[in-house]
């Protein structure tokens, strides 16, 4: 290929191979939900049971975070370093109940549903009955709380006001329905059509030019 073949066609491959990439990286998917953590000293541990069968003990720290990740290893953490001496100072124990350290993490407006605002990051002392559920914990400190069908938590303290564990690109924005049409050819396919047909042009010049030389 010649110099000025290469300098012609070298924009138009580095662009179509640019938004090869990109279709990759929109092909990405995550879940936008709560994610349940326990405080471990101080770090954040990803919870191994709901907050509707975790069952703390007095004394313990817990956090939900609501967030976009793709799974358990992606999932974002609660922020903050508050402990349950900090968040339970003015919470005194009480004979036959116990008292749970919660940390609740809106997210940030990335993570944060079309037309949705998260409230700022609070945390919460629950004094409740010593078998209390998490889940009960919250229902004490943080109502209205919103499940869906599968009692999966939706919502704390009414946020968001609607979704539940939705699955969204990797650019934050909601995919269509499995069963809606797609409008045009992907990403993808537009991308690799470029690069085809830079070739082509740029094979065609070259023949022509050795016709006429």
């Amino acid at each position: 290929m010649t110099r000025r073949l290469r300098a012609l066609c070298a924009p138009l491959l580095a662009a179509a191979l640019l938004l090869v990439a990109g279709a990759g990286q929109a092909q990405a998917t995550g879940y936008r939900y709560w994610s349940f953590w326990d405080r471990d000293g101080g770090t954040w541990v990803y919870a191994t049971e709901g907050p509707s069968t975790a069952r703390p003990s007095d004394g313990d720290v817990q956090g939900l975070r609501f967030a976009v990740s793709e799974d358990s290893q992606d999932a974002s953490k609660p922020r903050g370093t508050a402990d349950f001496a900090a968040i339970c100072a003015k919470t005194p124990a009480e004979k036959g109940s116990k008292r749970v350290a919660l940390v609740l993490d809106f997210g940030v407006q990335a993570d944060a549903p079309a037309g949705e605002t998260p409230p700022a990051p609070r945390t919460e002392c629950a004094r409740v009955p010593s078998d209390a559920t998490t889940a009960e914990a919250l229902a004490a400190v943080a109502k209205p709380l919103r499940y869906d069908a599968n009692a999966l938590l939706c919502a704390i303290a009414g946020y968001p006001r609607k979704g539940c564990g939705e699955q969204v690109a990797a650019g934050r924005t909601e995919q269509p329905a499995m069963d809606e049409p797609h409008a045009g050819p992907s990403v993808g396919l537009l991308a690799g059509g470029a690069v085809v047909v830079v070739l082509a042009a740029a094979g065609l010049w070259q023949a022509r030019r050795r016709r006429n030389a």
